[in-house]
């Protein structure tokens, strides 16, 4: 099986039919998907055109060196697939792979050195979805990335504002081909500059004429291989490690909440427990309090992020390696006794226990609590095609330009740091430790949710780090609950509760009001002025579109018709 069926068949019409509409993170890449659709492209086809695109305009974010996840519905078949292009670790890492010479290594250290590089995903990642949901020619979803790499592209401010002197004076000023791309003649970039990136030219060249052999062989493989094992602290990533690589595709996660349904990437993401855990618990605790109120109902919304934050931080990692409780953990009778526990405001989230609840067989002590930090250097896309297909794609390089290393026109991930550091604690394994070839747990909860009669309603998803997953379950409440526009859901302020303390966005007079609401009901919050979400999403309503895209960044939400 590799696809999550919809309870409901659509009805054969397609509501929108001609009518189009991609939201992603940069206009260029917004209009190289569009491009790819009016040639009669599919929405897979628009998402590797588009995000060829932001791996060379948005290179601070993701590109050929990182990986993701690409959530697909497609309409006839009435499936939901996973392609699973999260980054692995080499054969030879071990649960101590990020100790060296007795020490942990620290934050710092571990993102910047050669062990924190993971095998890129996203090449593989395009050919699987192409060859399953693809309709254009391979080769002509790289033509509108080739073309702005060899003529030069505009440089924006956000990432004109990203090469500010911690990155000028760090590895990625300092690394061979990065600090000549990023800082030519030792300046930074500026707003208004014109880019030309050749290398990325020609490694999109060979990948579209090779096929992914191009990048996982041969000279490009043995540059990436170099750029790991460069610098004071190198990395283990061989050639066999490229080689080897493979997309796992796999049924998405769906889940009900009212008369919707809900479909997100599977472990090691954190999308399709995260957001059907938060989003069933949200409906429960509503029920039980009565919540009519904007304040009540983010009270509400608080609490169910806390505990679903605190099952997901403890369970979920990569299901290869250890036993993620999938079904346990959404299994009705344990949200309903997690969202009845007593937990009010101000007390300290701990994870559940669905064994000992379910089968009398404890399974939280199995692991040690995990709390491990992420860093937002990922994008978000959302597309629904002509034909009532869509995706829903995240993609990453981990940090803000990933590991700073740097070949053939693009950057290498730093994704490895998604593991758990120190691979214990309590004095027991953490369940996202590092492993030989292990994908460590991600964030990423790119999300597609279907309406009553079985059709594409929402595709939604966020950049972030460990926030992703408040985020996204912001704009599903907003949109399936509040009734906010897809504008609206996207622009409300970021409320984020991992943990104990609340972090409350107060850059308006709506966070603000929130941060003081969450404060009269008891909760610790921390105030900041902005969150760094990239929210991009579409919703299908009966007779139009609806876009919605980030203020916080330099995305868009365009329409077209046939």
């Amino acid at each position: 099986q590799t696809a999550a069926t919809n309870a409901t068949k659509p009805s054969t019409e397609w509501r929108l039919e001609g009518r189009a509409m991609i939201s992603a993170a940069d206009k260029r890449a917004v209009e190289a998907g569009l491009e790819a659709m009016k040639q009669g492209g599919s929405a897979v086809d628009a998402a590797i055109a588009a995000h060829a695109v932001l791996g060379l305009v948005e290179p601070q974010s993701s590109g050929l060196g990182g990986g993701g996840y690409m959530v697909v519905y497609d309409r006839k078949s009435n499936t939901t697939t996973t392609f699973d292009g999260r980054e692995t670790a080499p054969a030879t890492a071990t649960a101590d792979y990020f100790t060296v010479n007795g020490q942990n290594l620290g934050f710092l250290q571990a993102i910047q050195s050669g062990k924190s590089v993971g095998v890129p995903g996203a090449i593989a990642l395009y050919k699987a979805a192409h060859e399953k949901y693809g309709k254009l020619a391979w080769d002509r979803n790289f033509e509108a990335a080739i073309k702005l790499a060899d003529e030069g592209f505009i440089v924006t401010p956000r990432l004109a504002n990203s090469l500010g002197a911690r990155f000028q004076n760090g590895p990625l000023g300092k690394n061979p081909g990065s600090g000549q791309y990023f800082f030519p003649n030792g300046k930074a970039l500026a707003v208004g500059d014109r880019r030309t990136n050749p290398e990325y030219a020609a490694t999109l060249r060979r990948v579209a004429k090779e096929g992914p052999a191009a990048f996982y062989s041969g000279q490009v493989a043995q540059d990436i291989v170099s750029a790991v094992h460069s610098g004071d602290i190198v990395g283990d990533l061989s050639l066999k490690d490229l080689a080897d690589y493979k997309v796992l595709v796999k049924p998405s996660i769906c889940g009900p909440y009212k008369d919707y349904t809900i479909c997100s990437a599977p472990p090691s993401s954190s999308g399709g427990v995260g957001m059907n855990l938060i989003m069933s618990l949200y409906e429960d605790i509503t029920a039980k309090s009565g919540a009519a109120t904007e304040e009540a109902k983010l009270r509400d919304f608080v609490i169910a992020q806390q505990l679903g934050y605190a099952d997901r931080d403890h369970y979920v990692a990569d299901p290869a390696a250890v036993s993620v409780p999938v079904a346990d953990l959404l299994d009705p009778k344990y949200v309903k006794a997690r969202a009845e526990s007593g937990f009010k405001p101000g007390d300290v989230p701990q994870p559940g226990d669905p064994g000992a609840l379910l089968h009398n067989k404890p399974i939280r002590d199995t692991w040690g609590r995990d709390a491990n930090a992420a860093q937002p250097g990922t994008t978000h896309m959302s597309f629904v095609d002509f034909d009532g297909n869509a995706v829903s794609f995240t993609a990453t390089v981990e940090s803000p330009f990933g590991s700073s290393r740097w070949t053939n026109g693009f950057l290498l991930n730093n994704q490895l740091t998604d593991f758990t550091r120190p691979p214990t604690l309590n004095g027991k394994p953490v369940a996202n430790a590092p492993g030989p070839g292990k994908r460590p747990r991600s964030s990423m909860s790119p999300t597609i949710v279907f309406d009553k009669q079985g059709d594409v309603f929402m595709v939604t998803g966020s950049p972030g780090g460990n926030s992703i997953v408040g985020y996204v379950s912001k704009t599903l409440v907003a949109v399936l609950d509040w009734g906010k526009t897809a504008q609206e859901a996207s622009s409300l302020p970021n409320v984020v509760a991992r943990g104990p303390i609340v972090s409350v966005e107060t850059a308006d007079a709506t966070g603000k009001a929130w941060a003081k609401a969450l404060t009269d009901a008891g909760f610790k919050i921390r105030e900041v002025a902005g969150e760094n979400s990239g929210l991009n999403l579409i919703v299908a309503r009966p007779d139009k579109f609806e876009g919605g895209a980030d203020p916080r960044r330099e995305g868009v939400a365009i329409e077209i018709t046939k």
